[in-house]
């Protein structure tokens, strides 16, 4: 396959899946090469094997970090600090793409990010909502179950001093209700205390907000 034809089948496409690309192809290795050699020369990133992204210059597409992270391992969604993020639930920008998955945790190193993945037994996979940006579906999870998960994968005693440290703020998109839902369904002592804590520092800003 030349360049030029390849560019133009993938340049509306969010990610090049090779196996997709591949699949019905009588002898797949000729085009396994070109586009070995194309990664090679800089024409396309990849992501991880199979999975690649045609370099900046050639792409009409959008790269969605949300949308590679939930990709690059399935199942997954984006929780941790880097939903915390999302929600400005923290200022920081997190420099890591970090995400819960049932399967192996695992890291990849890319041109466009780095993206983490860290196990989670199936039971506690939920509280994540689908975001569609570009067309492309990533899955992150909510306000809520992002601190659990924080909590829970850290195993972090939480405590007044560490939710200002995390200068946790915008607290009324923490919907407690939900908050003790999500902790009651965890069904562990620490995370029951952590929503508790949370609970006092939201009231406490809550009335600090009132003052001013």
């Amino acid at each position: 396959m030349k360049w030029a034809k390849f560019v133009e089948i993938m340049r509306d496409l969010p990610v090049i899946d090779t196996e997709i690309l591949l699949a019905g192809v009588s002898d797949p290795d000729p085009i396994k090469v070109q586009i070995s050699r194309w990664e090679k020369t800089g024409r396309i990133i990849q992501l991880k094997r199979g999975i690649y992204l045609l370099a900046e210059p050639y792409r009409k597409v959008n790269i969605n970090e949300p949308y590679l992270a939930s990709i690059l391992k399935k199942p997954s969604y984006v929780s941790l600090e880097k939903a915390l993020e999302y929600h400005d639930l923290i200022p920081e920008a997190v420099p890591v793409w970090t995400s819960i998955t049932t399967k192996r945790p695992g890291k990849f190193i890319t041109k466009v990010g780095t993206f983490v993945y860290r196990h989670i037994k199936p039971s506690l996979f939920w509280g994540y909502e689908s975001v569609v940006v570009d067309n492309q579906t990533a899955f992150i999870a909510s306000p809520e179950k992002g601190l659990l998960d924080l909590f829970y994968i850290n195993k972090i005693d939480v405590s007044l001093n560490y939710l200002e440290e995390l200068r946790l703020q915008n607290v009324e998109k923490v919907n407690l209700g939900r908050l003790s839902e999500y902790a009651r369904r965890f069904n562990k002592r620490k995370i029951s205390h952590a929503v508790e804590i949370i609970k006092e520092y939201v009231i406490s800003h809550k009335e600090e907000e009132k003052v001013l």
